[in-house]
């Protein structure tokens, strides 16, 4: 099937995409997007299509939209997969798998067991490693879940974005969380740091605040830095403020301020 067609399909098919982004929290912060590094967009595009996303563009932003999330993709050779670097894998919840099971494995995806029935891996191109879990009380049937990272120290990662990002605590299972509006941050302890994600398949994590220049300077007062240039207009959409840090962890971050496509909320989702 044509790249053209499989788009052609998650764009037609029934189930609306709810809201595109999460309302932020108290402090202005919803996650935004995970930005992916790789060697062939449209391989991408079929994979999260056959996930339920849907392809929008931000002006020269080639992204696929979730409920609750883009994944933005940019043509560039990575130094390496998520398995290994400080995210390991994203999340994402889905209503029923055996409705999509048959699909990923009609399309050529693998497909790895979890640790019960309700849960699988998929393996994306350029080895961008994806954890499916069923939640039939979701609204859709797809829709972002949680970002997982490898850490030394879990409890200190929480307080940091707790602090910086008003994410609130949280446990789930064995795992302490950092949750944000759209996005819980799972936080699994490791005996030595993981590799930094910037240059890896997935680059970066983007979080999407309201007013930009205040949350920069309330980080700011927080002693932390910019990367430079600092806040900036970004070179692919002309509405976008962008800025980038770096959590003490090496997780390579970017805040941003209108990533959301005027004509996102109009698409429609696969399934």
């Amino acid at each position: 099937m044509s790249t053209k067609h499989l788009l052609a399909l998650a764009v037609i098919a029934a189930a609306p995409l709810a809201a595109q982004l999460a309302s932020p929290n108290t402090a202005g912060v919803a996650i935004g997007h995970v930005h992916l590094n790789v060697t062939d967009i449209e391989a991408h595009q079929r994979f999260w299509a056959q996930l339920g996303g849907v392809p929008v563009n931000n002006e020269k932003l080639q992204m696929m939209q979730f409920p609750g999330i883009f994944v933005v993709l940019r043509k560039q050779d990575s130094t390496g997969p998520t398995v290994g670097s400080n995210i390991n894998h994203v999340g994402l919840h889905v209503k029923s798998l055996d409705q999509w099971i048959p699909q990923w494995k009609a399309a050529g995806i693998s497909i790895t067991p979890g640790n019960t029935s309700k849960q699988v891996f998929l393996m994306a191109p350029d080895g961008v490693r994806v954890e499916i879990i069923e939640n039939p009380a979701i609204a859709g049937p797809v829709t972002m879940h949680h970002i997982h990272m490898f850490v030394t120290d879990p409890l200190a990662v929480q307080a940091w974005y707790v602090k910086n990002f008003g994410a609130m605590e949280g446990k789930r299972n064995a795992y302490d969380t950092a949750n944000v509006p759209g996005a819980e941050f799972t936080l699994a302890k490791q005996a030595a740091a993981q590799v930094p994600i910037k240059g890896r398949s997935l680059d970066h994590v983007g979080f999407e605040v309201t007013n930009i220049e205040e949350f920069i300077k309330k980080l700011q007062a927080n002693g932390i830095v910019l990367e430079a240039p600092g806040l900036r207009y970004s070179a692919n959409a002309s509405t976008l403020r962008v800025a980038f840090i770096v959590d003490p962890w090496g997780t390579y971050v970017e805040i941003t301020e209108g990533l959301t496509p005027k004509s996102a909320g109009s698409q429609s989702a696969s399934r």
